[in-house]
């Protein structure tokens, strides 16, 4: 029998635009994310993770057991190699079979015919090893084995689910065109509902037809895992389940379920317009046993209104209006939809899914995010939305802003237009990336000086330190000119704009608080990852906009490496590193509100704190100190400042001065194959010859930077710098 105590390798299928949530569940349930690809992530764990992801995965539509992945060239080798598997460690000759089969290829043209000799090589081994043979059954067999071939490789795989995993077994009444319940959960995922709820927040499904959304709302909410329904899992009849771990696992999932739905205070709201969806929708609720926790009512979206939850999601499917004539119907309930949020939800998020854009746009509201998913055979996008005033009366006003140009100075007229073409440059780039967080405008016209960034709605405006030469009068004119056109070129950010000075930070001011102190952290998306920001606070925002494709590189590189993140400011790049698959990391920094607000970061972004550190300390003094058990890293970023005199270091430190001895330091701590990633905002850095002599030392800097950084290459410099071997 083969030995499953030890991990064994899986691959979890889904439907197109979920998986990089797919890979964050898995990772959240212990398991060793290997690859993610189109439709599918691979992991590894132990048989007891292997079931808790069978139990608890909301989103994989199967999960299959990788038995053997092989090259072949021909059908024979297809054949050959299947017979090789050990089939007989994993089902008896009396059970029944089924086997299916993707792709193609130059000699296999026919999914059946390919099939057909996977099967063969099955029924084959038995009969040489027993005499006898299994019998098929393609409609209800006991095992289900699955060959998927791509370029030249062929993965063989038994499917430890049965059913799709999205058959919980409470959809028993259905509507048209419902939402298939591993859908339902990505949709509210991505949309921050888990966050939502652990805040108190409601929920409301205007449109809720069945109540697929409302009921995995709840379930997520109240901690239910979606398998708990399920007659039948396909592993029940693999030779390998182990009973007594599998009801382990159903006995802790139950547990949690109880007290989950005592804690549930939520609002979890569903209405419809249709009584017939509204009667369908409460047997279905019925049948989970969640009426105590869900309230669905009759009603249209022209009469929907704020519960009493003061914040929340409002998430529907609406109709597309794919039947003919449908669409112009539809604009009217759109409209309605719209208007009823920019009424009674200013403080809620807004989600929908729609599978028409020119519908959505009859929404009159200007989406925070866009995601790319597939209801069944429609391309569809999710809008999420977090300002509830309407689109066209923000465009008015704008246009309204700038028809009069006769009441702005020539420098004003002239800062709107340069905004106003950088947008326009820029706007493809952060469409195609899905980038909301940028750098709009960089000293772009020498005489206004100042660093402008956008964070979603919101703008950060940084003033750099005039000169002594311009006196102050000519500086606070420019000034007040710079205020007038960034309020013209977004009139409706007007009271989420930031207006700092930026001077060198000496000491600890670059970690004093600023301002009054009632700027609030919001929260932004960088692809996967999810940062807290101040804009009000604090000098820097929380997140440096220049090392994006720093971090991107990092992330990229960390999948089972070791992480060292040094003068890690709130650890925007540990996050990324981790959410890539790193297998450890430690974040150092001197200043608690740094490390606590790396802290935050970790929590929002759930990883694990076993395996990510935070350090709380001098890392210049850290760097010095030899210890016997000294631990190495594969990846290591030094992002030090240019210049300090804290009085929490025991000695002062100069970037231009002091970089050969850190960085010599830093690599006694990298791993012999690794990589120190060196960076430092010292316009003036020359890299020390010593260093090149002794490292293989590359400046990276224009790898570093991304588009809205280019027009000022000195921003940052960056270095990549490896042992000699």
């Amino acid at each position: 029998m083969t030995n499953f105590d030890k991990k064994i390798v899986c691959v979890a299928l889904c439907s197109k635009g979920i998986e990089p949530l797919l890979e964050a569940e898995l990772d959240l349930l212990g398991l060793e994310i290997i690859k993610q690809t189109i439709g599918a992530v691979k992991f590894k764990g132990t048989l007891r993770m292997i079931y808790a992801a069978c139990l608890w995965s909301r989103l994989a539509n199967r999960i299959l057991l990788e038995l053997k992945v092989f090259e072949v060239a021909t059908a024979s080798q297809i054949y050959d190699g299947c017979g090789e598997i050990n089939w007989e460690e994993h089902f008896n000759v009396d059970q029944t079979i089924s086997v299916g089969f993707s792709g193609s290829s130059s000699f296999i043209k026919n999914s059946l015919y390919a099939s057909q000799l996977v099967k063969d090589a099955v029924v084959d081994r038995f009969r040489r090893l027993t005499g006898l043979r299994p019998s098929v059954d393609p409609v209800q067999s006991d095992i289900s084995i699955h060959g998927k071939l791509k370029r030249g490789s062929l993965s063989v795989m038994l499917d430890l689910s049965g059913k799709s995993l999205h058959r919980r077994g409470y959809r028993k009444f259905n509507v048209n065109a419902p939402l298939k319940e591993n859908l339902a959960a990505a949709l509210l995922l991505r949309s921050n509902w888990s966050g939502i709820a652990a805040n108190g927040g409601g929920l409301i499904d205007p449109m809720c037809g069945c109540g697929t959304l409302i009921i995995e709302a709840a379930m997520i909410a109240a901690d239910i895992a979606p398998g708990l329904m399920r007659q039948r899992f396909a592993f029940t009849a693999w030779s390998a389940h182990d009973t007594k771990i599998w009801e382990e696992v159903v006995s802790d999932a139950e547990q949690r379920r109880k007290i989950g739905l005592l804690r549930l205070r939520q609002e979890i709201l569903g209405y419809d317009s249709d009584p017939r969806a509204v009667g369908f929708a409460k047997k279905n609720i019925q049948e989970i046993g969640l009426q105590k926790k869900i309230s669905v009512e009759i009603k249209p979206v022209s009469h929907l209104q704020k519960p009493k939850s003061e914040t929340g999601l409002v998430i529907t499917n609406p109709p597309y209006g794919e039947r003919i004539g449908e669409v112009s119907s539809l604009k009217q309930v759109y409209q309605q939809f719209g208007q009823r949020l920019q009424l009674h939800f200013g403080k809620w998020r807004a989600a929908v899914l729609s599978g028409n854009s020119v519908l959505a746009r009859e929404l009159d509201l200007t989406p925070t995010r866009q995601y790319q998913f597939s209801n069944g055979s429609i391309p569809c996008k999710l809008f999420l939305f977090d300002d509830m005033h309407s689109k066209s009366a923000a465009i008015k006003y704008r246009i309204d802003a700038r028809r009069s140009p006769k009441e702005m100075t020539a420098g004003t007229s002239m800062v709107v237009n340069r905004l106003v073409k950088n947008k326009r440059r820029l706007s493809p780039w952060l469409k195609k990336n899905n980038i909301t967080c940028y750098r709009l405008y960089d000293a772009d016209l020498p005489e206004y000086s100042a660093a402008i960034d956008i964070y979603g709605q919101f703008i950060h405006v940084q003033e750099y330190y005039a000169p002594h030469t311009i006196a102050r009068s000519i500086a606070q004119k420019r000034f007040h000119e710079l205020r007038d056109a960034v309020a013209s070129f977004a009139p409706e950010s007007t009271e989420k704009t930031f207006y700092k000075v930026r001077s060198r930070q000496r000491g600890t001011d670059q970690y004093t608080r600023i301002g009054n102190g009632h700027g609030k952290p919001l929260i932004i998306s960088e692809g996967s990852a999810r940062f807290e920001i101040n804009l009000g606070n604090y000098v820097d925002s929380g997140i440096f906009l220049d090392h994006r494709k720093m971090r991107r590189i990092i992330g990229a590189e960390a999948v089972g490496k070791r992480f060292l993140n040094l003068f890690c400011y709130t650890a925007s790049a540990t996050v990324m590193a981790a959410l890539n698959g790193a297998l450890s990391s430690l974040s150092c920094d001197m200043s608690s509100t740094y490390i606590e607000w790396a802290r935050r970061n970790f929590q929002l972004n759930k990883l694990a704190i076993d395996r990510h550190k935070l350090l709380k300390v001098d890392c210049l003094e850290w760097l010095r100190n030899k210890t016997k058990s000294m631990e190495y890293f594969d990846i290591i970023l030094l992002d030090p400042p240019t210049f300090s005199n804290s009085k929490k270091m025991s000695v002062s430190f100069d970037i231009q001065r002091d970089h050969e001895a850190i960085i010599r330091a830093a690599a006694k701590r990298l791993a012999p194959c690794g990589t120190l990633y060196f960076s430092n905002n010292f316009r003036k850095f020359k890299m020390s010859p010593n260093l090149t002599d002794r490292f293989l030392v590359e400046n990276m800097t224009s790898e570093t930077l991304d588009v809205d950084f280019r027009r000022n290459p000195r921003i940052h410099n960056a270095w990549r710098i490896k042992h000699k071997i």
